[in-house]
């Protein structure tokens, strides 16, 4: 894997270091993080609260922790317990759950991007949204955001996805110097994601396997 990405940055002209792993190990047993621990891997991805606490505390203190799933306003100070990186805010409502929260100064969000909006089951902010949404949000103390996070549709070329959040992301960074960060990309696609910028990947299967059915 870390071949494949390498190659990936090489072609892109972009360097290794621009490029954070994030090993989703949301299902898998902790020893297969505690593993990766001591491999080196230090970024994790959960989508869990209860499985996300359990594996912070088992595995090395400097390993950093991705909340990944979608947020749900009754667990926000929960996630606040164990995540450093969010990547799923699009609430302005969640967003100032999380400003009040305890530890929230300790956290950095992705907003995640919807690029299929017809579909309730996708969360995100509309691309056309972002601008206003950021706008609403500015004032919130302790809500640092670094960046945009997306799935690219099923279906569809990946690659104009990745391209179209790009393109959105250079826009608000404009008005908002912070949002450097891309969060996009995944096994099937982290190559793509590569190509037009993205600074985090998020990647399970292709590291450990099948993933294991959740109860």
């Amino acid at each position: 894997m870390k071949e494949r990405i390498a190659a990936a940055t090489r072609q892109s002209g972009r360097n290794i270091d621009e490029i954070t792993l994030v090993v989703v190990t949301k299902t898998f047993p902790v020893t297969d993080a505690q593993i990766l621990y001591e491999l080196g891997e230090r970024n994790f991805g959960e989508n869990r609260n209860e499985e996300g606490l359990s594996k912070k505390e088992l595995v090395g203190p400097d390993a950093i922790w991705h909340f990944q799933g979608q947020v749900q306003s009754k667990k926000i100070r929960q996630i606040t317990q164990w995540a450093e990186v969010v990547h799923s805010l699009d609430s302005v409502d969640h967003a100032r759950k999380f400003a009040d929260a305890d530890n929230a100064n300790a956290l950095k969000f992705f907003l995640q991007v919807n690029l299929e909006p017809s579909r309730a089951d996708r969360g995100g902010v509309s691309i056309a949204g972002l601008q206003d949404f950021l706008g609403e949000i500015a004032g919130l103390k302790n809500i640092n955001i670094i960046g945009l996070m997306t799935v690219a549709p099923l279906g569809v070329d990946p690659e104009g996805a990745f391209e179209e959040v790009a393109k959105a992301k250079n826009l608000v960074q404009k008005n908002y110097p912070s949002i450097t960060q891309l969060s996009m990309g995944m096994s099937g696609d982290f190559e793509e994601a590569i190509k037009y910028g993205a600074t985090h990947i998020r990647i399970g299967s292709s590291i450990l396997g099948s993933r294991p059915a959740q109860a």
